[in-house]
This record gives C-alpha cells, sequence and structure tokens, in this order.
C-alpha cells in the first residue's frame, strides 16, 4: 500500500475504461465552480486484455504518475446483484451479503471480491435503507487489473464498475426531486441505469452494442430496445414507487435512430444525451464530437468519483 504514492499529486483523478477495441482515458478536475473540466485524453486501439504497453503509454502521455487513478472493470468481470440488506451490524455486512450471494453468482464465492453499497428507501416511508446492492468481481479480473498497474507502476487508488460511473454523469443531469434514467452503450452491450438524489436505485444490461445500433440494419435491435426498457420502468415504478422518472437520456453517439423509435414508443421524454451541458471540453475540443463523448463516455464518469468501490492495490481504499 501506498507504494506508488510518494509523488506529490494533482488534482483531479485519471480514468481508464477497457473496451472491446481499445481503452479510453481522461483526466477530469472538479473547480470549486462551473462544471467538471477535462484536462487531457487519450485513446489506444487494442483487443481486450490489454497488454501493459497500452497502458504504459496512456500513463507516460496523461503523466499517471502524478496523478490519482481509477479504473473500471468489463461488463463480464463482475456482477451487480440487489438484496435485502442483512440484519447485521455495519461491520458484518460484507460477510453477510457474502454468505447470501454463494447461490447467487455465476462463479464460486472463495473466488470473488465483494463490495456492498446501499439503496435508500422511501424517506417518508417506515423503512429506510431495507436494500443494498452486491457487487461481485472475479478475484481473477481484480487481481490481473491491478498487476497491470503494478507493472506500469501506476498507483491505482479505486476500481469501480460502469454502473456507479454512469450515475456519476447522471447525478450532474438530475432535475431537483426527479429521478433519471440514463441509456448508453458499448462495445459490451446497453447499460441502463435509474437514479435520484444522486443515488443508484436500478440498473439493467441490454445485449445490443454500440457497433450493432451504428450498422445499416441497426432498426432490427429497436423493438429489443424498447421492449427491456418498458419492462424495466414497470419494474421500476413498482419497486420505487415515491420516485417520478422525469426523462431518459440517451448515450449512442452519432446515431440518432433509436432516439426517435424510443420518443414514439415511450410514455417518458427520450432525450440525446450531450456531455457538453455538464462537461467542459474547452481544453479537449475533439471531445465535443458525439462519437468521441461515447467513446469516452464510462472513463468520464470513472474520473467524476467522489467515494469509490473496490479497493486499488496501491494508494489505500476507496469510500
Amino acid at each position: 500500500m501506498g507504494l506508488f504514492a510518494r509523488a506529490r499529486k494533482y488534482d483531479g483523478w485519471l480514468a481508464t475504461a477497457f473496451g472491446r477495441e481499445g481503452v479510453s482515458a481522461v483526466v477530469v478536475e472538479r473547480p470549486a465552480d462551473g462544471l467538471p473540466r477535462v484536462l487531457c485524453s487519450s485513446y489506444q486501439a487494442a483487443e481486450r486484455p490489454a497488454s501493459a504497453e497500452v497502458l504504459e503509454k496512456l500513463g507516460k502521455e496523461l503523466q499517471a504518475a502524478a496523478r490519482h487513478c481509477s479504473t473500471v472493470l468489463a461488463g463480464g468481470e463482475y456482477q451487480l446483484l440487489s438484496l435485502e440488506a442483512p440484519a447485521v451490524p455495519r461491520e458484518e455486512l460484507k460477510t453477510a451479503v457474502g454468505w447470501r450471494l454463494k447461490d447467487m453468482l455465476d462463479f464460486p464465492l472463495a473466488e470473488a471480491t465483494i463490495d456492498v453499497f446501499d439503496i435508500p428507501g422511501d424517506p417518508n416511508g417506515t423503512q429506510r435503507g431495507s436494500s443494498v446492492f452486491a457487487v461481485a468481481a472475479r478475484n481473477s479480473a481484480v487481481s490481473r487489473r491491478q498487476g497491470l498497474y503494478g507493472v506500469c507502476k501506476i498507483g491505482l487508488s479505486v476500481i469501480d464498475i460502469p454502473e456507479m460511473a454512469q450515475r456519476n454523469i447522471a447525478t450532474l443531469l438530475e432535475t431537483p426531486g426527479r429521478g433519471i434514467a440514463v441509456l448508453s452503450f458499448d462495445g459490451d452491450g446497453g447499460l441502463l441505469t435509474m437514479s435520484f438524489n444522486g443515488e443508484l436505485y436500478q440498473a439493467r444490461r441490454i445485449d445490443v452494442t454500440l457497433p450493432q445500433l451504428h450498422s445499416p440494419d441497426a432498426s432490427q435491435y429497436y423493438d429489443r430496445v424498447t421492449l427491456e426498457l418498458q419492462r424495466s420502468f414497470d419494474h421500476f415504478d413498482r419497486q420505487f414507487h415515491f420516485i417520478s422518472l422525469s426523462r431518459l437520456m440517451l448515450m449512442t453517439g452519432a446515431s440518432d435512430g433509436l432516439h426517435g423509435y424510443l420518443a414514439d414508443n415511450l410514455y417518458m421524454p427520450v432525450e440525446r444525451l450531450d456531455l457538453n451541458q455538464v462537461f467542459d471540453f474547452s481544453r479537449v475540443a475533439a471531445l465535443r464530437e458525439p462519437d468521441m463523448q461515447a467513446r469516452y463516455f464510462l472513463a468520464l464518469g470513472a474520473a467524476l468519483r467522489e467515494g469509490g468501490m473496490l479497493p486499488g492495490k496501491s494508494e489505500g481504499k476507496g469510500a
């Protein structure tokens, strides 16, 4: 712990997201007032799993040795499950949740790194905080990512998940007193999150990828996405009746066919997600473009972190 943390750290976070076709990295600082400012960015094309050479090149380009660094796990490297919170002291929560997950995971519990965070209850109800999200990551995936940073001598503070990165962006888009849904796509598929007051309440994966939505026959996938959204919103309304979703924000890059289809077939407003609304891209003008925003979406969200999920290897534990 602290092996690579002796140098003075600049403000802001350097976050990396490992996609199917490459690794995106950004540095974002949060000024006391004004929008989060993107200081620099870089992308390296690489097949998964990315090599140390790819990360080392990104690290040198973005001065990783002088940054607080986080990374985002890929979709197949963890499971996110919601369950009733065990009635145990807080310090025993992870252990108790682990035993409940034993028969719910698609890999052995002994091979899992587990973290837990609350799903807040109805603030006007009698029960509060009765449910939790459990993140169960494969030890091999966590160790592989830690080892990659260790080989490159880059201090890794936090290992995050896409749902929390997307939640971070959703928080900047919220209407006071209303919940918000965000739907994004990448090479791993679609990710729908629903959040309220800066808290994640529900997340769903959709088996449609960004390349499919950009293909000539993209329209064949629209019904599948719409059906999954309708089911998810119905479930959300039943489970969290005290939250009213104001709109669905859609991140697909420059592709706009899905937007029109969803706007015609969903009961709530559907808007294209333009990150120019919530980030200052004055230093990285390329990120003003929709396709570039889609490429860097998870890295940008992870760089907004204030807490953390799984601890990294070299700089201590996240919140």
